[in-house]
């Protein structure tokens, strides 16, 4: 399947347990075709498979909702962007013992993102989480 040519490119996903494995599967290939450096690819993968997992997990969305996620490359930035129909919330990453199996992904995405936040969604309810990486052409 070809990649489209563009600078931004999103997709739907079903909320389900498969969607951060998907994700991470569509973001590898798009990044490998816009020719994005392995480090910062791997970096953005990471950031998006921990939002996707967030939407799949804590999302107060109702049943069936898709989730959206957005990859775009502008002015020397990739911003990676996860969409769900749950209401806006305070996004603060957790403070987490080390034998925990959970609640990291925030302070991953903290620590390894240049810049990330919470919007309300363009289009509709819900919010939008993003986090953006510096990319060189």
């Amino acid at each position: 399947m070809a990649m489209p040519q563009a600078d931004e490119i999103y997709w739907l996903l079903p909320r389900s347990l498969r969607a951060p494995g998907r994700a991470r599967t569509l973001v590898r290939e798009q990044l490998a075709f816009w020719e994005v450096d392995d480090a910062q690819a791997a970096t953005a993968e990471l950031l998006l498979s921990e939002l996707v997992t967030n939407a799949v997990r804590h999302a107060r969305a109702p049943q069936g909702r898709d989730i959206g996620v957005r990859l775009a490359r502008y002015d020397g930035v990739l911003r990676v962007e996860v969409a769900d129909a749950g209401p806006a919330v305070k996004l603060t990453p957790q403070v987490v013992a080390d034998w925990d199996e959970r609640g990291r992904g925030l302070a991953i995405v903290a620590a390894l993102a240049e810049r990330w936040g919470c919007c309300p969604r363009r289009h509709g309810i819900g919010k939008a989480v993003w986090a953006e990486v510096p990319v060189r052409r």
